[in-house]
This record gives structure tokens, C-alpha cells and sequence, in this order.
């Protein structure tokens, strides 16, 4: 299976964007309508959530409304209100030695992944982050030194809030500490249980436990993967290797010896980096964020790809997924000033 990255700047949703939507929007709708239109919630349910969890966005989703038409259908999905559950994988751990940094594995079914990284100013600053749900963050960074990364939360509760894409969407483009995303993640409500890590360019950080059921949880754990404390889905766990990846991340963190480049190596083999591609839980990307210099670097094994606010170069990246029982995956290259 191949699966393509693309890196493209928009400063402000035009027509780059538009055309991703179009590309998009047919696999997008046919998703959002799985469980019957009844199931979602009515466009004015929609606006009135945002207008009340997160007000500083909606001036960005109209015009991303209006871009697209106005359609009830697609503006209902956009404001990500309530959407179908989704399951994830994911790993994501914070380097506190010397200069701050934020890596993460995600993991999650190829045929699903929207392959792109964006660079914008949708809100007058700039953020740089992978792309889901057409506006949402998987994982992200903005200009003032916030970096913030998702995975899910392991348990099976479903209520009133958001997709915590545009969580975090919201979170790079209007806070700019720790602290700052960590108030967000409090008032915020989410639809599923997520865990999110984030980490700002002083070295300070937070991952964070939310869940539609009871309070977030703000902790100074410095790593995530797909549970919250004790393990209440223990199959999802199972599938996932919750715990041991956690386990590892937890012995490797309190090594002396350890570096950052080894912490990022690490991500690149498993325990925490999976080949299961068709139940859905292959690693499709590593992230290594570095706040302070405004840099993410993308790696995949034998690949790496690394984009700045300095320097972003728009290219694309054509990985070669391996089976699970592997070769290690290779690339191709295509525009910008990629790397081979």
C-alpha cells in the first residue's frame, strides 16, 4: 500500500483548501452519514457549540462554510460537533533535557489518513499541522512555541462535545503556552476519550485525560498512549499493546543516558512502532516537534522530512507501507526541497 503526504502553505482558506474539500468530501460524507443523518446533530445545534465552547473559530468555519457552498450538510460537518466515534492507536512522549521537544507516533488505519501538512495563518498566527477531518490537528505547532499531540483515550464512552481535531485547532491557533492549551482542555468538551500531550518552548508541559463522562484530567505525566490510568477496554488494549507501550516509554524516559535523538529513534521500532496496517493500527508517521526552533521533522523508517516556519517546503512524500510481516518502508519523492 502506498500512502502520500503533501506539504502546502495557505495563509488563509482559499482556494488550496476548496480543492482539498472537493478531493475529500465523498469518502468525508459517506462517513459522516454512516449512522443516518438523524444521528448527527442540526446545523444550529452545530453553530450555537462553537459559538459557545470555542467563539475565537468561528469567523475561520464560516469562511470555510462558504467556501465550500454553504451546504447544511458539509457546515454540520465541519463544525465537527458530535461526529461518528473513531478509534486510534498512537504513542507521544515529551523530551524535558535541554532543548524542549514532542514526539509521537501516530497510528491509525492507512485508508483513512488525509496525508496532509499544512502551513497557515487562519488566525493571524501561524500554525503548522497534520491535517484530519479537512481542518482539524492530529498534531501540530504554531509560531509562539506550542506543540500538542493527540491518541485515543481506550474507553468505549461516547457524549456532547467535539472531535478533538478541531480541539486542537483551536488550542494552536489562540493559545500560546502550556498553560494556555491546558485551560482549553478543561472547558472544552470532546465526544470521546482522548489523551493529549503538549509541550511550549520554555520546556513546560502537561498531558492531559479527557473523556465525555467526567472531568479532564490535567497530569505531569510526560508520555500517552491508548489509556487512561487503569485499562477499561482491556481488547483495545490488547490490540494495541496499550500497556506495554506505555511500559516502555515510561523505563525509556527514566534512563540517564537517554537523548533525544535516541528518544526519537525509538519511536521508529517497536514496541512503539507498528506494522499492523490492516487492523487499522499501523504507525503511518513519526513527529519529532521542536517548539523552540519552529521545526517538525516527519520520519518514517530510512526517511526523514523536516519542515520550519523558517523553511517550509512544500513537496510530497509517497511511502511504501510494509506488510506486517516487513520490509521497511521507503519513499519517493516529489517537489519542494525534500529530502530523498
Amino acid at each position: 500500500m502506498e500512502l502520500v503526504f503533501e506539504a502546502a502553505s495557505e495563509e488563509a482558506p482559499g482556494a488550496r483548501w476548496q480543492a482539498l474539500f472537493r478531493a475529500r468530501w465523498p469518502a468525508y460524507k459517506a462517513w459522516y452519514l454512516a449512522e443516518g443523518i438523524a444521528a448527527r446533530p442540526t446545523y444550529l445545534e452545530c453553530r450555537t457549540a462553537l459559538r459557545r465552547h470555542m467563539p475565537e473559530l468561528v469567523p475561520v468555519y464560516e469562511r470555510l462554510c462558504a467556501l465550500v457552498g454553504g451546504s447544511d450538510l458539509s457546515a454540520r460537518f465541519l463544525s465537527l460537533y458530535r461526529p461518528p466515534p473513531y478509534i486510534s492507536g498512537c504513542s507521544q512522549a515529551v523530551w524535558r533535557g535541554g532543548e524542549p521537544a514532542l514526539v509521537r507516533n501516530y497510528d491509525y488505519d492507512p485508508r483513512l489518513c488525509d496525508g496532509l501538512i499544512l502551513n497557515t495563518a487562519w488566525s493571524g498566527g501561524r500554525v503548522i499541522s497534520s491535517i484530519d477531518c479537512l481542518w482539524g490537528c492530529l498534531d501540530g505547532m504554531n509560531e509562539a512555541g506550542l506543540a500538542v499531540s493527540l491518541s485515543f483515550g481506550g474507553r468505549r464512552a461516547v457524549g456532547d462535545g467535539f472531535g478533538i481535531p478541531i480541539v486542537l485547532r483551536y488550542v494552536l491557533e489562540f493559545c500560546r503556552t502550556a498553560a494556555d492549551a491546558a485551560e482549553v482542555l478543561r472547558r472544552v468538551p470532546t465526544h470521546m476519550a482522548y489523551n493529549v500531550t503538549a509541550i511550549d518552548r520554555t520546556g513546560a508541559f502537561f498531558t492531559a485525560r479527557l473523556a465525555p463522562d467526567r472531568p479532564a484530567l490535567i497530569s505531569e505525566a510526560p508520555l500517552a498512549t491508548n489509556h487512561q490510568g487503569e485499562v477499561e477496554w482491556q481488547r483495545h488494549a490488547d490490540a494495541t499493546a496499550s500497556v506495554e507501550r506505555e511500559r516502555f516509554l515510561s523505563d525509556l524516559l527514566a534512563k540517564p543516558a537517554l537523548t533525544a535523538p535516541r528518544l526519537a529513534d525509538a519511536f521508529l521500532r517497536p514496541p512503539l512502532h507498528s506494522q499492523a496496517y490492516e487492523r487499522g493500527y499501523g504507525t503511518l508517521y513519526t513527529a519529532i516537534y521542536r517548539p523552540a526552533r519552529g521545526e517538525v521533522e516527519y520520519r518514517w523508517p530510512e526517511v526523514s522530512w523536516t519542515l520550519s516556519f523558517a523553511t517550509f517546503g512544500e513537496g510530497v512524500r509517497r511511502i511504501h507501507l510494509p506488510s506486517e510481516t516487513a520490509q521497511p518502508m521507503t519513499a519517493a519523492v516529489t517537489g519542494g526541497e525534500a529530502d530523498p
